[in-house]
């Protein structure tokens, strides 16, 4: 695993001084075999074993191995850096093939990130949830309301009873109706409406299993849910960061979907379902 994709996606959950050492790796990779860690020190005006101890909870031996891991990847164009992935057309000039460039590679890194932050035996465990649940009920408000809605509509397909709100003042009267290994999908990329986390716990009451699918940052919504779904994904300009986290977030959506599809019965019913919806697009 890349070292600058580590940092980075472990970023907003380090201390303040751990941040400022990340931020100071993640912004002069290249540069970084010129510092030791003496100075790396005196230039963020922080003590000495706070580096090492840094370089320890990302699991290397000190400063020198981590410095030599990241200056490997640096070098290679690892974790979104300049460079990853496919080497641009010297032939295409045109400002539109710079612009989907860069937000490919936004795109690429939000994604790589929030796969490293769900360890697959979370996903596995979700997915057999979703799989087991007599009913799946799906919450979302606003923006999050359109993942939620498509996600409900992928498990309908698949034969999977969904019951799909975008209302958390309606869903006690549905929740009445849920049972043990039922599952309730709430979607709310920051998760501090107190509705949804009110929903979230009343749900638990009826011995349902609840996923919280939000920013990986800590929030009051994961503290009422059984799994967390985290997303990772960060830019300085307000307006791509949206794009970010719906790709990022999408990806992992498609990943549970494929873990389904898996499933011989939901399979089967998938390819029905989409016979049947055929012909009424076609005319």
């Amino acid at each position: 695993m890349s070292p600058l994709l580590k940092i980075r996606s472990q970023r907003d959950q380090m201390s303040a001084i751990e941040r400022r050492i990340a931020d100071f790796l993640l912004e002069n990779a290249h540069l970084l075999r010129d510092y030791s860690s003496q100075q790396l020190a005196s230039a963020l005006g922080i003590s000495q074993s706070s580096v090492v101890k840094f370089s320890q909870k990302l699991g290397y031996k000190g400063y020198p191995d981590l410095k030599y891991s990241i200056g490997v990847s640096a070098a290679r164009g690892d974790a979104g850096e300049e460079g990853n992935g496919a080497a641009p057309d010297p032939n295409d000039t045109h400002p539109h093939a710079a612009l989907a460039g860069e937000l490919w590679h936004a795109k690429a890194r939000a994604e790589e990130e929030t796969r490293l932050i769900n360890p697959p035996e979370r996903i596995d465990a979700i997915a057999d949830a979703i799989r087991k649940a007599g009913k799946v009920f799906v919450l979302g408000q606003g923006p999050d309301g359109i993942a939620a809605r498509a996600f409900a509509m992928k498990l309908s397909l698949l034969g999977i009873l969904a019951v799909h709100h975008f209302d958390p003042a309606l869903m006690p009267s549905s929740i009445s109706s849920a049972g043990d290994g039922d599952v309730l999908l709430v979607f709310s990329e920051h998760g501090r409406q107190a509705a949804l986390c009110q929903v979230a716990h009343l749900f638990r009451e009826h011995h349902g299993r609840t996923v919280a699918i939000t920013r990986h940052t800590a929030n009051p919504l994961q503290a009422h849910a059984d799994f967390s779904l985290l997303v990772s994904a960060h830019d300085d300009r307000a307006h791509i960061e949206p794009l970010l986290y719906q790709s990022a977030l999408q990806q992992l959506l498609d990943l549970i979907f494929l873990l389904l599809c898996e499933d011989a019965k939901h399979f089967e019913q998938l390819g029905i379902n989409l016979e049947r919806i055929q012909p009424m697009l076609d005319h």
